[in-house]
């Protein structure tokens, strides 16, 4: 009886070490695919920001040394760097055409995209794309890339997002996770180099490997627990589980003599018990009762109430044997089970937070404040359809800063992104709360004025041309004054849409140039009677 219960528990001991380790890898990749696809949904979200893949398509259309001047190029150099500053997972953004030569990139000297061979057919495909991991040694830390396609908006393919990540969040994940006393948690490729480790132990990156044949033991026998020497030379039981998204295994393993401790100790109560068994057969059987029974009760009740969804069970730990230690692991399983849910809560949250900013992030324009152009294109769409739907009026104003080129030319380009960031802070003051206002390009922006026929158009463009004649811009010279000229159109009965209301007013625009700028032109439908040339629009001025 003795020599059969030793057999038992050390099958069970056995069986219960395994589950340990597969709990234990199970949840790190769970942990780190989950990062990996918030980095890949970060990575999209950038890509397809109005940013990229605008200037990403005006500097294709240029050639030569221009785009190396181009403001597009600029720009989307910016919007990576700015990118770059609020998430601290990438060490490097970088955006490249579609024959794979780099365009733009977040850092101040750029680096080769280490991505495997076939990397732009994979994009083109519409496929994202994960490189190795590798030493990068301008930044002397661990980094892997990953990239995504930029599509414009006819679908048609551009070029590609290529970021680098850093390798600091999965060195915190498995910092954070505890496996005993000589527990060990850590990431290796299919041939046996180590990526992390989750504790304070020597490891060089790659270069510290695990036995060959161990690895691939290893990996071909994934979920089951081995006895091997791992690479510190000591003698361990591990198990390993492999990442579906990347050819990395998540490997737990535990020193062999903490992990068969408890059977060494049950040989010696075994030869105690048979020695006793004839003397102390009543006293051992009541004392099982009490130390088994009562707390195996304990745990069924436990388990019971953890699959009905009541995470707040805290089992006390009565005994200090092997049902004690199954109530330990027990109330730490609970706790881990209390503690995901609670990450998952926070991660989602900060999801929902990070959505938030990425969408604001995509339809603002960084210099002014005010919405870009593919917001405002949306925005007219709507307005137009809003008016045709309830027969109401609708005015557009396209305004534009008159002799802006010479301005920068005279003081510079700060001051004049400073004089368009003002130009829209007195857009915003003079307009109503109804009205809508967006930087339509350079020094050009673009006023929606919904229910609002032409006259009140005419007279709220002249209100602003008026504000702005008198107001003065600062600069390293002093202050200055400066000129708007405006162009306003109305929807007609004839069928307009948003990009023919936007054609009439900078048709308007350019006229108002033409007549001597600081000035307001009204395109304005006129009845049949009334036309005396092949146009059917008259152009009236301030």
């Amino acid at each position: 009886m003795g020599w059969l219960s030793y057999v038992h528990n050390k099958r069970f001991l056995q069986g219960k070490i395994t589950q340990e380790l597969r709990n234990v890898t199970s949840q790190t990749v769970q942990e780190l695919e989950l990062w990996l696809k918030e980095r890949f949904y970060d990575v999209r979200v950038f890509s397809s920001s109005y940013e990229v893949s605008e200037n990403l398509e005006k500097i294709l259309r240029l050639s030569g040394k221009a785009t190396k001047k181009a403001p597009a190029r600029r720009r989307l150099k910016d919007y990576l760097k700015s990118v770059r500053k609020r998430f601290v997972d990438y060490a490097e953004l970088m955006v490249v055409d579609p024959k794979g030569h780099l365009v733009a990139t977040s850092a101040d000297r750029a680096s080769a995209v280490n991505l495997p061979p076939n990397w732009l057919t994979r994009l083109e495909e519409d496929k994202a794309v994960t490189g190795r991991a590798y030493w990068d040694k301008s930044l002397e830390k661990p980094v892997m890339m990953i990239a995504v396609p930029i599509k414009a908006g006819n679908g048609r393919f551009l070029g590609g997002l290529a970021a680098k990540v850093n390798f600091r969040t999965i060195d915190e994940i498995l910092k954070g996770l505890s496996l005993r006393k000589t527990g060990l948690v850590y990431l290796t490729t299919q041939d046996g180099a180590l990526i992390s480790v989750s504790r304070s132990v020597p490891l060089r990156f790659l270069e510290t490997k695990l036995a060959a044949e161990t690895a691939q033991a290893l990996f071909e026998r994934e979920g089951f627990s081995l006895e091997y020497t791992d690479y510190q030379s000591k003698q361990v039981v591990g198990t390993l589980k492999r990442m579906q998204m990347l050819d990395w295994g998540v490997v737990a393993a535990i020193g062999r003599k903490e992990a068969y401790a408890q059977i060494v100790r049950l040989q010696g109560l075994t030869v105690l018990m048979v020695s006793g068994l004839l003397v102390g057969i009543g006293l051992t059987a009541y004392l099982l009762g009490l130390s088994i029974a009562h707390p195996l009760d304990r745990l069924t009740n436990g388990a019971a109430k953890v699959a009905a969804g009541n995470l707040e069970v805290d089992l006390p730990v009565i005994s200090r044997g092997e049902v004690g230690y199954m109530t330990e692991v027990f109330n730490d399983m609970v706790a881990r089970l209390r503690q995901g849910r609670e990450e998952l809560a926070a991660i989602n949250k900060t999801l929902r937070e990070k959505n938030m900013e990425l969408e604001e992030i995509s339809v603002t324009d960084s210099l002014t404040g005010l919405y870009n152009r593919k917001h405002l294109m949306e925005t007219l769409a709507h307005e137009v359809a809003r008016a045709r739907r309830y027969n109401h009026s609708l005015s557009v104003l396209m305004i534009d800063i008159d002799h802006f080129k010479r301005y920068n030319d005279t003081f510079g380009h700060l001051a004049g992104d400073r004089a368009l960031a003002k130009m829209a802070s007195i857009l915003t003051k003079s307009l109503r709360s109804v009205d809508y206002v967006a930087r339509y390009g350079g020094e050009e922006f673009l006023v929606i004025l919904p229910e609002t026929g032409l006259e009140e158009a005419f007279s709220a463009a002249e209100r602003i041309r008026n504000w702005v004649a008198c107001d003065t811009f600062g600069n390293n010279e002093g202050q200055v004054t400066v000129t708007v000229s405006v162009g306003a159109a109305g929807l007609s009965e004839e069928g307009d849409t948003s990009e023919s209301i936007i054609a009439k007013a900078d048709a308007v625009l350019y006229e108002a140039k033409r007549l001597g700028r600081n000035r307001v032109v009204l395109w304005q439908y006129q009845a049949e009677e009334q036309r005396e040339n092949e146009s059917p629009y008259v152009i009236r001025h301030s």
